[in-house]
C-alpha cells in the first residue's frame, strides 16, 4: 500500500539530518548493500547469516530515499565532526584517530572485537564503528556518495565487562544493549558541526585527509551535488535550535515512537518537545518468546492469543511473524519507507534465528550459589507470574515459560500514552496492516529478564540505576549519571557515588549524562513489587537475577 505523498514531504521536514532530497535524484543505484556486513561461509546456516545481518546489514537504509530522512553523507559528516573537534583544540589532528575519539564520546564502539560471532562469520575489515552501516549510492548517473545509517548493532551490541566491573569497549557482544549510546548528542553535534563548516573551504580538504582512498568521482559528487544540497537544507532550517523537533533520548535510551510519528506524518505532542516517551534499550535474550513487542506490547503477532509461551511455541510461523514486525523497526530508526521495509524480510528472518540462540555472557562478578538458589525461590513467588519461569541450570538460569503479561504497574505513563489510537491506526494503513496486530493503551509489558545484569538503568524509561534501588524505592535517586559507566556488583547496575555521579577518579569511555527523573517521561516511581521483601530475601533475589 502506498502512503499519501505527505509521508515523504513530512519526512524531509523532521528527519535527523535530511540532507538529500530523494526527488532530486535519478540514478542507477537507489539502494545499496552495506559494506559493513561481515562475510559468511558459503554453507553458513541461518544463525550465522542472521548474526552477520544483525552486525552489519543495511536493511534498506543505505539508499537515496533514506538519505532524505535518516542516513547521512558519511565523508562530509566525518570531516565536519573532526573540524569541529579541532576548533575546540587546535592541536587535534585531522585523522582517523580523532574521528574515532569523537564517535566514542557518543558511545559508539570503534574497532571492537565481537566476541559472540557464530562459526561461519568472519570479522569485517571496516573502520566504521559497530552498528554504523555504510554503502555507496549513485545520486545521478556517473556519481557516487558513501552513505551511513544506523544498523541493529548500534543499539543492540554492548560492551563486554572485565572481572572488576569496568567496561571493555574493545570487546562487544551482539544482542546486549549499548547502554552508553547517545543518539541525541550525536545528532546535535553533527548538526552543529555541519552548520559551522558546510560553507567552509576547509570541509572538502578535511574529507580528503580523512579518506585518502576516496575516488575522484565521489569528490566531484560531494562538491557539485551533495554539499550544495547540505547548504540549502541548513539554510531552510534557519536559526532552528535542533534538526529534530523531538528529543532523541539519552545514553541507552531512544525515542522510537516520536520518530515513527514523524515518519508517518502524525502530529507530535507539543510540536515535538512534549513527545519525550524515551525507552531503555533492552537485552535481546529470550525476546523471541514474546507475542507482543515494544515496551507497551503495541505490536502483536496477528492471531496470537494472549497466553504464556514456551519454546514449543517457537514455530516457523511464529519466527516469520516476529521477523516481519522486526522489519518495521527500520521505518523510524533507519528512515526506510513502510512500502520498502518488507524487502528485508529474509535478513530479518535470519536475525530471529540468531536471536533464538543468543545468550548474554555470564555475570562478570562472583555469585554465591547458595544465595542464588534461595533467590530462585523468592523469584518464583514474587516475580515469575509476570516475568516468566526460569530454571536453574549450571551457573545460569534458562527461561522456560513466558507469560506475555501486559498491564499497569504505576511507572511513568508518558511513553504508553504517546502510542495512542491515531498512531495505531496509521500503522494499520501501511503495508503492515496484515503483518502487525496493533493495539494501544494497555499499559506496559513485563519483559523477560534475561541479561538483566547488563541492562541498567532499569524500568522502561531507564530511570532507576540499580536493582537494589528498584527493590527499595526509597533509595531511588532523583539524579544520576549514565554513559560509559562501570558495574556495581553488589547493587547490580551503575557504579555510582552517593551523589549519583561516577566515583572519584573513574574515567568513562563515553560521555556521561545526568538523568533527572523529575523531568517529563523520566519518572522513577511505580513497580513497587519486591519492596516489602525482607532484606535477606532482596539480597538473595538480586543474587539469582545475576544468573539470568
Amino acid at each position: 500500500m502506498t502512503l499519501p505523498r505527505r509521508w515523504g514531504r513530512r519526512a524531509l521536514v523532521v528527519s535527523a539530518l535530511p540532507l538529500l532530497a530523494a526527488l532530486l535524484w535519478g540514478g542507477a543505484h537507489p539502494v545499496a548493500e552495506s559494506l559493513t556486513r561481515p562475510p559468511v561461509a558459503r554453507q553458513a546456516d541461518a544463525v550465522a547469516r542472521g548474526a552477520a545481518a544483525f552486525e552489519g546489514a543495511g536493511f534498506g537504509g543505505i539508499s537515496m530515499a533514506a538519505l532524505s530522512r535518516n542516513a547521512v553523507p558519511w565523508r562530509l559528516v566525518a570531516a565536519a565532526l573532526v573540524l569541529d573537534e579541532q576548533a575546540r583544540d587546535p592541536a587535534v589532528r585531522i585523522d582517523a584517530a580523532t574521528l574515532a575519539r569523537v564517535l566514542a564520546r557518543f558511545g559508539f564502539l570503534n574497532g571492537a572485537a565481537v566476541v559472540n560471532r557464530p562459526p561461519g562469520v568472519a570479522a569485517t575489515a571496516t573502520a566504521m564503528p559497530l552498528g554504523l552501516t555504510t554503502g555507496d549510492v549513485a545520486p545521478v548517473g556517473g556519481s557516487v556518495v558513501r552513505v551511513a545509517n544506523l544498523g541493529c548493532a548500534a543499539c543492540h551490541a554492548g560492551v563486554a565487562y572485565r572481572p572488576d566491573g569496568t567496561p571493555d569497549p574493545a570487546r562487544a557482544v551482539l544482542g546486549m544493549p549499548n547502554t552508553s549510546l547517545d543518539l541525541e548528542a550525536y545528532t546535535m553535534t553533527v548538526f552543529a558541526a555541519l552548520r559551522r563548516f558546510a560553507a567552509s573551504d576547509r570541509l572538502l580538504p578535511a574529507a580528503d585527509a580523512l579518506f585518502p582512498d576516496m575516488s575522484l568521482r565521489e569528490r566531484a559528487t560531494l562538491r557539485l551535488i551533495v554539499l550544495p544540497l547540505v547548504r540549502r537544507r541548513l539554510a531552510a532550517l534557519g536559526d532552528a535550535a535542533r534538526p529534530l523537533p523531538f528529543p532523541n533520548g539519552t545514553p541507552g535510551t531512544t525515542n522510537g515512537v516520536a520518530a515513527l510519528k514523524a515518519a508517518l506524518g502524525l502530529p507530535l505532542i507539543g510540536g515535538g518537545t512534549g513527545d519525550v516517551g524515551t525507552v531503555s534499550i533492552p537485552d535481546l535474550g529470550d525476546r523471541v518468546l514474546r507475542t507482543r513487542l515494544l515496551v507497551d506490547g503495541a505490536y502483536g503477532v496477528p492471531g496470537a492469543a494472549r497466553r504464556a509461551t514456551t519454546r514449543a511455541d517457537l514455530t516457523p510461523e511464529h519466527r516469520r511473524a516476529l521477523a516481519a514486525i522486526t522489519t518495521f523497526f527500520t521505518v523510524p530508526s533507519m528512515g526506510v519507507h513502510p512500502d520498502a521495509a518488507l524487502d528485508s524480510l529474509g535478513d530479518a528472518t535470519a536475525v530471529v534465528a540468531f536471536l533464538e540462540t543468543y545468550r548474554p555472557p555470564p555475570f562478570p562478578g562472583v555469585v554465591d550459589p547458595g544465595e542464588a538458589r534461595a533467590g530462585a525461590a523468592v523469584y518464583a513467588q514474587a516475580c515469575a507470574a509476570c516475568h516468566g519461569d526460569y530454571r536453574l541450570s549450571g551457573r545460569g538460569a534458562r527461561l522456560e515459560r513466558y507469560p506475555n503479561w501486559i498491564g499497569e504497574v504505576g511507572t511513568d505513563p508518558l511513553r504508553a500514552a504517546t502510542f495512542a489510537k491515531p498512531l495505531a491506526d496509521a500503522v494499520g494503513r501501511t503495508a503492515y496492516r496484515s503483518r502487525i496486530a496493533v493495539t494501544a493503551g494497555q499499559g506496559y509489558a513485563a519483559p523477560p529478564l534475561t541479561g538483566l545484569w547488563a541492562s541498567a538503568p532499569y524500568l522502561h524509561n531507564g530511570s532507576v540505576p540499580t536493582l537494589d534501588a528498584l527493590l527499595s524505592p526509597e533509595r531511588r535517586p532523583a539524579r544520576f549519571q549514565v554513559g560509559g559507566h562501570a558495574l556495581d556488583f553488589d547493587r547490580v547496575g551503575l557504579r555510582l557515588s552517593a551523589d549519583g555521579g561516577y566515583p572519584r577518579g573513574y574515567r568513562p569511555f563515553s560521555q556521561g549524562v545526568w538523568i533527572d527523573t523529575r523531568q517529563p517521561g523520566r519518572g522513577n516511581g511505580g513497580h513497587g513489587f519486591g519492596a516489602d521483601l525482607r532484606a535477606r530475601d532482596k539480597a538473595a533475589l538480586i543474587a539469582f537475577l545475576k544468573l539470568l
